[in-house]
């Protein structure tokens, strides 16, 4: 199967849906011309026009506003906030309006939309442009949460997420962009809330959200070099979540071991961690369930304290070893 990169499985997927349905357009700062901060969107505005590849002012207020409005008028919008971190600003239009518009309407109305936005450190942008603020949408019901760690889940996912009859934050990795994987050419959609056990294993579950997978993964091989056996379980969809595929997996290896690149307090660690402790899982536990996730602090600046501010392969190998053996 060719490859494509994590942004060109994006840009094929809305390039694909585009095509299929015309209600589908995309928004949001530097779209255009330009294509997008990360060039996820170059090409676009070339094949399907400005009144479908719509640059905007710097207002992620305005942006989040225009999607739901478009949205409801039966629309199929795509929008994108340059960061992650410029969500806060566009609270207000995502968590009071989007999110209750379908309740509150008793189902007479809908907001099908889904907002990109990238996240995570590692690219040197500091504290204001490299946050990993999931958990804050998580929180809010009528918002589904999406986070992809794969070119092949990240094209299936949006596919998904388009065609999804609510408002969707979909949340890309920085660092993922540039990772390349197979990716079919047809169009193909993976239902959100199913999780995938990305590598099988016997003695401990490391279940681990986007540039985390890839991350636990590589620590995995090294882990296997040493006799331990790890399984890595992406939940690829936070909210929904495909609870029995973590519980299964955690049953078969009695330990858990969960891995996310924000800030620990509040974090979705701790939600994973309830979801096995209040279920059949917690019987079959040799051992506590460890949270690794990024220190309590914002991004900085230096890319030495950076790196050490978030997991790092070294870090979840040395994690997964003390659980593994029995020294957590």
């Amino acid at each position: 199967m060719r490859e494509l990169s994590y942004a060109e499985a994006i840009r094929e997927a809305l390039r694909q849906e585009m095509r299929r349905d015309e209600r589908v357009f995309i928004i949001g700062e530097d779209v255009g011309v330009y294509g997008g901060a990360f060039g996820v969107t170059l090409g676009l505005v070339e094949e399907f026009g400005e009144e479908r590849v719509i640059d905007t002012p710097i207002s992620e207020l305005g942006i989040a506003g225009a999607i739901t409005g478009a949205a409801l008028t039966g629309m199929r919008p795509v929008g994108e906030i340059m960061f992650m971190d410029f969500t806060t600003l566009a609270a207000e239009q995502l968590v009071n309006q989007a999110a209750k518009i379908r309740f509150m309407f008793g189902g007479k109305a809908k907001v099908p939309f889904v907002l990109r936005t990238p996240a995570g450190s590692g690219t040197g942008a500091a504290a204001q442009h490299s946050q990993s603020l999931e958990n804050w949408f998580v929180h809010v019901p009528g918002l589904k949460v999406v986070m992809p760690s794969t070119p092949y889940d990240v094209k299936g996912l949006l596919l998904a997420s388009i065609r999804d009859d609510n408002p969707v934050i979909f949340v890309e990795h920085k660092l993922l962009y540039k990772t390349k994987g197979p990716v079919p050419e047809e169009s193909y959609t993976i239902p959100l809330g199913t999780a995938e056990v990305k590598r099988e294993g016997r003695d401990l579950t490391i279940v681990a959200t986007s540039i985390m997978v890839k991350r636990s993964l590589n620590a995995a091989e090294q882990l296997a070099q040493e006799g331990i056996e790890a399984e890595v379980v992406d939940p690829r969809t936070l909210k929904p979540l495909d609870e029995e595929t973590i519980i299964r997996s955690v049953m078969k290896t009695s330990r858990a071991l969960i891995v996310h690149e924000a800030c620990k307090t509040g974090g979705y660690g701790g939600e994973l961690a309830a979801v096995v402790a209040g279920s059949e899982a917690f019987d079959y536990l040799d051992a506590p369930i460890v949270r690794l996730a990024g220190r309590d602090m914002p991004i900085p600046y230096n890319r030495t304290l950076e790196y050490h501010t978030v997991p790092q392969v070294e870090t979840i190998v040395e994690a997964a070893r003390q659980l593994a053996q029995g020294l957590s």
